[in-house]
């Protein structure tokens, strides 16, 4: 499939990158705990774009204060383009925050992110 490159194999002389990988039908997590307003949320949407635009399937995980992104036009679009999208449903529940919009995301708890996290070919918590 891909040649196996040392660290001396490089495509471009004085480049030390590795060839870019074929990802279409791998899994990818994603765990977004904190606001809205952290910075994680630009740094989780511009990975999902790209994993998206690359083929992988992504899994979403709003817990703790991610769960206030529910409602931000970047999250929906990610489902949109296919993203399935998980909820802390206590993380909801503790912030009064409605479980609402059942088509666009799954309310849940630890064990699904546990089976995320083993399920997933790379997992990405950014907290």
């Amino acid at each position: 499939m891909y040649p196996i490159l040392t660290l001396f194999d490089s495509p471009k002389p004085g480049c030390y990158a590795l060839t870019a990988m074929d990802l279409a039908r791998r899994k990818l997590g994603l765990l977004l705990s904190t606001s809205p307003e952290h910075l994680n949320l630009e740094t989780a949407v511009n990975l999902s774009r790209v994993a998206l635009d690359r083929g992988v399937d992504l899994y979403v995980y709003l817990i703790d204060d991610g769960v206030r992104a529910m409602d931000r036009p970047e999250i929906r679009e990610l489902a949109r383009r296919g993203a399935k999208l998980f909820v802390c449903a206590y993380g909801c529940q503790k912030r009064k925050i409605p479980l609402a919009d059942p088509e666009t995301f799954t309310f849940c708890g630890l064990v699904v992110l546990t089976d995320l996290i083993n399920g997933c070919d790379r997992f990405i918590a950014l907290d």
